[in-house]
């Protein structure tokens, strides 16, 4: 089989080309320089520019991969959730290829493709769904932030999830409050590696609640009112440092202290980790050292699968067609808020 996928939930035009579970081409147009001026992603213009690339984006990838549009067996896109005139784009143009070459096409869930993106590896990348066991699987990004049980192959259960703001934008948000450029949570990734994550104490969200939710709102109120009070730290760079390396430390000690009680809990002995803020250097080395710590295997999806990209979308349709999901009509409609089951 071979497939081509497309992914514009958000503000990254991608598409792939898959066969085999091996991705043979992944091409992504990212759109950060032109949204970074307004600090954050504007709806409007994001699909301006997923119109624009999409063509040059799809042809990319097929020539990679060396293949035409004749030879597909199957389209898939993304669905939802995301940004709905950002999903039309990818959507609608995935369907009407599927029309015209009259071939199966498959609606996406884009978090569920995060869940299983940890089992891609390799380059070119593969998907080795035949070292799968039971997981607790983390998925954190911009916009989500949730704890999966992933009992076999497609079937999983949401443990929990954010309550209000996910990780990603208490990252973005407190960046923006501190005047990083955006998106300010790789440059707070930057700016902690030589900052005290000690130096100023913020509060941990739930930490301590049996629950296996999230909430980050009032971490970042906190942020607000500590630089309100202490407003000489932005013009320290080292104070910077610390701050971005405290907030840092506060965000990722509830990330991954709720990931290992609830592994701990159902007995499963293998951790996952997916979504953009999975690229975050401090969250793998603690994930890494609390899984060590407790003998759990750790998969990590690997960077460049962590953002959002239309190579996972591809290997999950693929893997449903071969487990014989049944392809749903061709005049189907995005789903924005479709939520994880």
């Amino acid at each position: 089989m071979i497939l081509l996928a497309i992914e514009t939930s958000c503000d990254e035009t991608s598409a792939a080309v898959v066969s085999g579970a091996r991705v043979l081409a992944n091409a992504v147009s990212s759109q950060i320089q032109l949204h970074a001026e307004y600090g954050g992603v504007v709806p409007e213009l994001a699909a301006r520019e997923h119109l624009k690339n999409l063509m040059p984006v799809v042809q990319t990838a097929l020539r990679e991969a060396g293949v035409t549009t004749g030879q597909l067996d199957a389209v898939a896109a993304t669905q939802g959730p995301g940004l709905p005139l950002a999903l039309l784009v990818g959507f609608k143009a995935a369907q009407a290829l599927a029309f015209v070459l009259q071939k199966p096409f498959l609606g996406i869930n884009h978090h569920e493709a995060h869940l299983y993106s940890p089992w891609i590896a390799g380059s070119p990348p593969v998907a080795d769904f035949a070292a799968f066991e039971p997981n607790v699987s983390l998925i954190v990004s911009g916009g989500h932030t949730m704890l999966v049980r992933v009992t076999s192959e497609l079937q999983h259960s949401v443990l929990g999830s954010t309550l209000d703001d996910a990780a990603g934008e208490c990252f973005d948000k407190a960046g923006k409050l501190m005047g990083l450029p955006y998106p300010a949570g790789p440059e707070i990734d930057r700016l902690a590696q030589t900052g005290n994550p000690q130096a100023y104490d913020f509060p941990r969200p739930l930490i301590h609640e049996a629950n296996d939710d999230f909430s980050f709102s009032g971490l970042k109120t906190s942020v607000r009112y500590f630089i309100r009070d202490h407003p000489e730290v932005l013009a320290d760079p080292q104070k910077i440092r610390d701050l971005c390396a405290s907030v840092q430390a506060a965000i990722i000690e509830v990330l991954v202290s709720k990931t290992i009680r609830a592994t701990r809990r159902l007995g499963y002995r293998c951790v996952t980790a997916s979504g953009g803020v999975t690229c975050n250097g401090a969250l793998r080395r603690e994930l890494a050292r609390a899984c060590a710590a407790r003998g759990f295997q750790l998969r990590l999806a690997e960077k460049s699968l962590c953002t959002d990209n239309a190579a996972m979308i591809g290997i999950l349709a693929e893997c449903k067609l071969a487990h014989h999901f049944p392809p749903p009509a061709l005049d189907e409609d995005i789903k924005t808020a479709w939520a994880l089951a």
